[in-house]
């Protein structure tokens, strides 16, 4: 049995897991433990935190030392030399050795990714991408990223960028997502969603209509991708268009990975797998409209099966990754 450790360092919280591969379930990986805390300090202390987590939960079960840690952390970054590089949703994260204490306290391989390629890791071993060797996972969350598995490798590109497809502008203009007005983010997102609805809401408030999602003009700042979701369930004709348009853009979207890519798979995470009935029919519409037809016919979309535990899975991908690397 093999003793995987797996840290997840986010904007609002950072958790650390224990799993283990081998043994009776050869195949796949048993979630041994979890804890969670806010993120909240110096980022010095947020790292001896979790190393310390870490040893308490080694304690509990009986384990003097995992045989690999792996950190799943919002990027930029440096995998290579295990930097954190100015993430947006970790400020003072400047140059920060993420895998230093980890390193020193217990000696076993360490190993760095994105939280994209970590989730690309994760749906590839044991989710969704399983027994594919071209994989693309999208987040579809909050923000929209990817995480590339090319001819059964993980692929990071050059610098750690590869996969940043929420940049790309789909329109001249509309919703902003990753600091550009009209992209794929912009529209697939939990954000991009949200901003699509407040413009609709404001537009059929001032002409004295009603929006089940949105009932007063106060209402317009927190309107969010779930409300959303929840009124076009109801049978809201406006939330539901709302929705249609972004499985129309999220259609575009996959065409320009089907078609630079060739993939067998493309696994979307997050919205998409909560959502799959609001926006599937129009991605697909849309989806067979943009893409090559041949490319097409290889490549399945589906959605993530990790769920809300993909973050836990991440890190513990990426000591797998780290622990077969060092054999």
């Amino acid at each position: 049995m093999n003793v995987l450790a797996g840290i997840d360092i986010g904007g609002t919280k950072c958790a650390v897991c224990l799993g283990a591969t081998g043994g009776a379930e050869s195949e796949g990986i048993r979630l041994i433990d979890r804890v969670a805390f806010p993120t909240n300090g110096e980022p010095d202390a947020i790292l001896s935190r979790l190393a310390e987590e870490l040893e308490r939960l080694l304690a509990k079960h009986g384990f003097s030392s995992p045989d690999a840690v792996g950190v799943s952390c919002g990027g930029p970054l440096d995998s290579r030399r295990g930097l954190a590089l100015s993430p947006p949703n970790l400020p003072g994260w400047d140059r920060i050795d993420v895998l230093k204490p980890f390193r020193q306290r217990f000696g076993v391989p360490v190993a760095l990714q994105n939280d994209a390629n970590a989730c690309a890791l994760a749906e590839w071993k044991w989710g969704a991408g399983r027994g594919a060797a071209n994989v693309v996972f999208l987040t579809f969350g909050t923000g929209m990223g990817a995480g590339l598995i090319l001819s059964g490798r993980l692929h990071t590109g050059t610098n750690d960028m590869a996969g940043e497809i929420g940049h790309v502008r789909l329109e001249p203009d509309g919703p902003v997502g990753y600091g550009k007005a009209g992209s794929f983010e912009g529209y697939c997102s939990g954000a991009g969603i949200a901003q699509l609805a407040r413009e609709a809401a404001a537009e059929r408030l001032a002409r004295g209509e009603a929006v089940a999602f949105c009932p007063r003009e106060r209402d317009i700042p927190s309107v969010t991708a779930l409300a959303v979701a929840e009124a076009a369930h109801a049978g809201d004709e406006l939330a539901r268009e709302i929705y249609r348009f972004v499985g129309r853009q999220l259609g575009r979207g996959l065409a320009i990975l089907v078609d630079m890519l060739n993939p067998e798979r493309i696994v979307i995470g997050s919205i998409y797998a909560r959502q799959r009935e609001l926006l599937e029919s129009a991605m697909t519409e849309a989806l067979a409209s943009e893409g090559l037809s041949l490319s097409l016919s290889a490549c399945r979309i589906v959605p993530a099966e990790l769920n809300e535990r993909v973050g836990d899975y991440a890190g513990l991908s990426v000591a797998e990754e780290a622990r077969i690397a060092n054999l």
